[in-house]
């Protein structure tokens, strides 16, 4: 593979293998770091790249191993700047509803953190970077109905926990 094949296919990825980064890391810094390290595996192993089916689905499993393995040496985490985990335009809202949502967001980040890395996964795969559920099979290796179920806990879980917080926070 050259550095034209290797830019057609690799580089239009980027963005969703530093998000992917990011949602494990939470920090900005960390994650470019990461996704500096796929990179260059990727094209170290570039003559290879042509046995896999889908390099996108080898990018994105080798960037949530590489976070992982990266986790479980700092065995901490780090908060991130994700306002646009929930894709709303700040700037045409009043402050308001920014701090609600600011808050909104700082809560689904707490709660996506408590998932099971399993889910967390399948989650930030469907639900943000809208995988269909066969590419979210190539890359975790999960079956379709597998996938459904974890996608379906996770997010049922996210549901409850949601609401569990917010009913508390208003006295009920």
């Amino acid at each position: 593979m050259d550095l034209q094949v290797f830019k057609q296919r690799i580089l239009p990825v980027q963005g969703r293998l530093f998000r992917l980064a990011q949602l494990f890391l939470r920090n900005r810094e960390e994650a470019e770091d990461a996704l500096q390290d796929v990179l260059l595996r990727l094209w170290t192993n570039r003559q290879q790249l042509d046995a896999y089916h889908s390099v996108e689905a080898l990018a994105v499993q080798m960037t949530k191993n590489l976070c992982l393995d990266r986790l479980k040496a700092h065995n901490k985490r780090k908060v991130a700047d994700d306002s646009a985990l929930l894709g709303i335009a700040t700037e045409e809202i009043s402050p308001y509803r920014r701090v609600e949502v600011a808050d909104s967001n700082e809560l689904l980040k707490q709660l996506m953190d408590e998932l099971p890395d399993q889910q967390k996964l399948v989650l930030h795969l469907r639900d943000v970077e809208e995988y269909s559920f066969d590419e979210i099979e190539q890359v975790t290796g999960l079956s379709v109905n597998n996938i459904r179920v974890i996608l379906s806990r996770a997010r049922q879980r996210l549901r409850d926990n949601y609401l569990k917080v917010n009913d508390y926070e208003s006295g009920h």
